[in-house]
Formats: C-alpha cells, structure tokens, sequence
C-alpha cells in the first residue's frame, strides 16, 4: 500500500433516497396547494363572468324595459372562455327570474326578473345564483337549484 487508493465519487443509496424523501414531502405539500389556487382562481374567473352578464342584462332592460329577449351567446357561456370539452371548469346560464325552466329569449318568459347560474364541473369547487332580486348564494358540487337552499351567501 504506497498510498495510491483514489477515492470513490458519487453519492450513495441512502442519500439518494433521503433526496427522494424530501422532495416526495415536498410534492405532496405543494401540489394540494397548487390545486386550491387553481379552484380558488377558476371560481373568482366565474364569479367575474357573471358580474359581466349581469351588466349586460341591465344595459338590455335600460333599452328595453324588460329582459325578455335577451340572448346569452354562447349559451351556455363557459369558464374559462373558449374552453371545450374536459378543459371547461363552470357553465354558466340565463333563466327567467319567475320560470327558471325558460331561458329570457323564450317568448313564454315573463322577462322582470333574470337568474344567472353558473354551475361547476368540479366537485370541490363552488357553484354559484346570481339573481336580479339580489340572491347572491354559492353551494360546493356541480349541481344548484335556483332557490339558494344549503347554500351560503358570496
């Protein structure tokens, strides 16, 4: 032995493990969050759209003096705009404010209050009422009726 041993480099399975560890902790930290921002983001996009509409419906009502007539293009609007298939995050539709089964351009709708829905397709996420009369109530799930009942005020 004249001293001529080199020495070994690289790192050894237990470090590499011990890295595995820590960034699987990280990941299953991170991506929940991530997850929660993106609702959270999705349901605000929603929130925004139906505010937007709700705009639209009284321009029309200051021209017309009703709603009747109106006509939501498309309908019904999705979130994020432009979205297909299983990219949509919430559909969002206009009803007559005294029959919810017509839609405002049925010529059987009394057309002197409005209901927007706007209904998520993910189940961990908030679907939202929006009424003319002032009924503003989101429930969690993909399905709400158009009465707010379990559903909490945003």
């Amino acid at each position: 032995m004249n001293g001529n041993l080199k020495r070994a480099f690289g790192f050894t399975l237990i470090e590499l493990m011990v890295v595995v560890v820590i960034v699987a902790i990280f990941a299953a930290i991170a991506i929940p969050s991530y997850q929660s921002f993106v609702r959270r983001s999705t349901a605000a996009q929603a929130q925004q759209e139906v505010q937007r509409i709700a705009t639209l419906l009284e321009h029309s009502k200051s021209r017309n003096f009703n709603y009747i007539g109106f006509n939501l293009s498309p309908n019904p609007t999705v979130v994020p705009l432009g979205a297909t298939g299983t990219s949509i995050k919430y559909n969002i539709d206009v009803k007559d404010g005294t029959d919810p089964s017509k839609s405002l351009s049925d010529a059987a709708a009394a057309g002197q209050d409005y209901f927007i829905r706007a209904l998520s397709t993910d189940s961990k996420n908030y679907s939202y009422i929006f009424s003319s009369t002032g009924l503003r109530c989101k429930k969690m799930g993909t399905t709400m009726g158009y009465n707010c009942i379990g559903a909490e005020a945003w």
